[in-house]
């Protein structure tokens, strides 16, 4: 007789839109936490670039670049 009841089907639907939007808000936030960890990430590599086509530059490596890129 419960299942019947419109104050219970309301509470769960409540329920369930609180839920849905407290997963979304997470998600998002991981979303914007790994979009901020990729950015770094990729500043990282570019840096490593950098420094690996100075040394072989001091190194008397010629096409330093086109070796990193290949």
């Amino acid at each position: 007789m419960a299942d019947n009841d419109p104050h219970s089907a309301r509470e769960l639907s409540q329920f369930a839109e609180s839920l849905l939007q407290q997963l979304q808000e997470k998600f998002q936030a991981l979303t914007d936490k790994l979009a901020l960890r990729m950015d770094e990430m990729g500043e990282s590599i570019n840096d490593l670039e950098k420094h690996v086509t100075g040394l072989m530059t001091q190194a008397g490596i010629e096409n330093a670049n086109e070796e990193l890129t290949d």
